[in-house]
């Protein structure tokens, strides 16, 4: 015979699948909105606008974007944070949700707590460029001028605290090169420097690189990720280099969900990724992009998320970079 307490449990347990199985069933039952950390037009935004239009074809709602750059990505984490958590509201997560955390002395939200990931999105390639006029062939030619010349190897980046900007101290610290890290604020000004000879090479990412790639304003000598890039075989990795093996840097966009998100809406979204990244044409339009598509569990993304903030964290500090 159940005790008075375990009758209890099981109509609270029961309740609570029922409720559960209440929110999946209802929900969306509004438009949503998914909050991105950047400006209209970057690979962060493209990359939301085409998932954006294809989630609201397949659960038939519609699916707004809403700009909100600037502070390191904070005011837009804060407001998903801060948003009902009913699934409405949604996050575009980035490399800089990590670099936050080490970045800033305090944060108005955890980044590790106050979201529930739903899925990863997509990878993109970090490259390594200098000039078409350089001397530097190739990856392994710039990586031997940086150690057998001490500083007098010039990397541009964009703005301190940024993903290529840390990617760049990376680099400079496993491949033990004497080198100038050099921002910028904004793409077209390190271009322009490194057009202009004010420095050997830039890091940055690959997609708006390719229009000076392919008017051969620039060349492309490797990229920082796992992998060659997919339309360019020929490009090499920066951890095919010796010594270099563990080197892996790319950038990445996810979603997420205010923290205390149902389980079962978080599941709900997460299928629907699933599904729209498993979709040959979405895989084509992001990599249009130069984004690679790829799902994860909500479970892999936050370790993703917990494995970024500690090599960010520890880049920041060996770096010198000082707290903001």
């Amino acid at each position: 015979m159940l005790s008075r307490r375990h009758v209890m449990y099981a109509a609270l347990f029961s309740s609570g699948l029922s409720n559960m199985a209440w929110s999946q069933a209802t929900f969306p039952s509004k438009p949503l909105r998914i909050v991105v950390p950047f400006g209209a037009g970057g690979v962060a935004d493209l990359t939301a606008r085409a998932v954006a239009q294809q989630l609201s074809i397949n659960m038939g709602q519609a699916v707004v974007i809403d700009n909100r750059p600037g502070a390191g990505g904070i005011v837009a984490a804060e407001l998903v944070a801060k948003a009902d958590p009913d699934g409405h509201t949604l996050l575009l997560m980035s490399n800089g949700t990590a670099v936050s955390a080490g970045l800033f002395k305090a944060l108005p939200f955890n980044p590790r707590t106050d979201f529930a990931p739903v899925s990863l999105l997509g990878l993109f390639d970090i490259a390594i460029v200098v000039p078409e006029s350089s001397p530097h062939k190739s990856l392994a030619e710039l990586i031997g001028f940086g150690r057998a010349n001490p500083g007098k190897l010039n990397i541009g980046t964009i703005n301190i605290g940024s993903t290529q900007h840390l990617a760049a101290e990376l680099l400079r610290t496993q491949a033990n090169l004497i080198a100038q890290i050099i921002p910028y604020n904004g793409t077209p000004a390190v271009i322009n420097a490194l057009r202009g000879g004010q420095v050997d090479a830039v890091v940055e990412i690959l997609g708006p690189l390719k229009p000076q790639i392919n008017a051969k304003a620039v060349r492309l000598l490797g990229v920082m990720g796992a992998k060659r890039p997919k339309d360019q075989p020929q490009v090499p990795v920066v951890r095919e280099l010796p010594g270099l093996s563990n080197f892996n840097v790319s950038s990445w966009n996810a979603l997420a969900a205010p923290g205390k998100t149902p389980p079962a809406i978080v599941q709900r979204l997460h299928a629907e990724v699933v599904k729209m990244l498993n979709d040959p044409a979405m895989v084509q339009r992001l990599g249009g992009f130069n984004v690679q598509a790829q799902s994860s569990t909500p479970g892999q993304l936050a370790q993703l998320l917990d494995t970024e903030i500690q090599r960010w964290s520890a880049v920041i500090q060996k770096a010198g970079i000082a707290q903001q």
